[in-house]
């Protein structure tokens, strides 16, 4: 089950790792799209599903968001879904248009901070991962921008090509082929190494904002009480998926790292990330 519309990054993470998995066990491992509510529909429907071993969750970063974005869920997010392996993990890019006068991350920061609130970020809404992606970017740099919530990621990305907000913080699968277009500029990547498909784009720490290292990732999820040998066995074919040349090589190109991380790393990860992101909601002001 992917919580999202088809087209993004998710349910593309998601249909990638279940062909493989169709073809290396010889059992048919289909994606339903259940969207809606920020992903709450579809997990809540993993969370009360059987725990037989039939449906798993593509989640991502946004799971690790939602109890300090929502102020119910309706399952347990402690307990009723559990963590089974990352399928790929992603920096964030930050992208100016390119009519732009900001060629690098310095000039930015530094006109952010010459006129503090006239610089603006867009997002693809109040709590979305680009908007706390903006505040990560202002809490690590010190500034004041001003924050500019759109219907979506893509009208975010839409407005910042077209000029009408100064600064976009968003995964790397969807900065990428806007750079390649030259529809965007990228000014820094929140990955510790440079990106092999942005060779040029410096990393936040060698722009001066070494603390600025946060991260999209994909992984999948199982209904509480699924036996441990299912979530072993499906972490292991997984893995397994990810290490196929031509997978990789489709995920480098998104700008992202293959997963595979082990079930008991995986469920400490995730849990990690819901402390981290609440931090940055609890910062950022965002009310449930």
């Amino acid at each position: 089950i992917v919580p999202y519309a088809p087209g993004g990054t998710t349910d593309f993470a998601g249909r990638q790792v279940a062909q493989k998995l169709t073809e290396a066990t010889g059992q048919s491992f289909f994606v339903e799209n259940k969207s809606g509510a920020s992903g709450t529909i579809g997990s809540d429907f993993v969370a009360k599903s059987a725990p037989d071993g039939g449906t798993f969750l593509v989640n991502d970063t946004t799971y690790a968001m939602l109890p300090h974005l929502l102020k119910k869920l309706p399952w347990d997010h402690a307990t009723d879904l559990v963590p089974v392996t990352t399928l790929a993990v992603t920096p964030l890019v930050l992208v100016v248009g390119e009519a732009s006068p900001y060629r690098t991350a310095k000039d930015l920061i530094e006109a952010a901070r010459r006129a503090p609130g006239k610089l603006n970020y867009g997002s693809g809404g109040v709590g979305s991962s680009t908007h706390l992606g903006g505040e990560l970017f202002k809490q690590h740099g010190k500034l004041f921008i001003t924050h500019i919530p759109y219907r979506g990621a893509g009208d975010a990305m839409l407005g910042v090509v077209a000029g009408q907000v100064d600064v976009l913080v968003t995964a790397a699968p969807t900065a990428i082929p806007q750079v390649r277009g030259g529809k965007v500029r990228a000014l820094l990547v929140t990955s510790a190494q440079r990106l092999p498909s942005l060779p040029d784009v410096p990393t936040a720490a060698e722009v001066g904002l070494p603390g600025f290292n946060a991260s999209n990732w994909f992984g999948l999820a199982a209904p509480r009480g699924t036996a441990p040998a299912v979530l072993d066995k499906l972490q292991a074919e997984v893995k397994k998926a990810l290490a196929a040349p031509d997978l990789a090589r489709r995920f480098a190109e998104q700008g992202a790292t293959p997963g595979g991380l082990p079930v008991a790393d995986f469920q400490q990860f995730v849990r990690a990330e819901t402390v981290a992101w609440g931090r940055v909601i609890q910062a950022a002001g965002v009310r449930p």
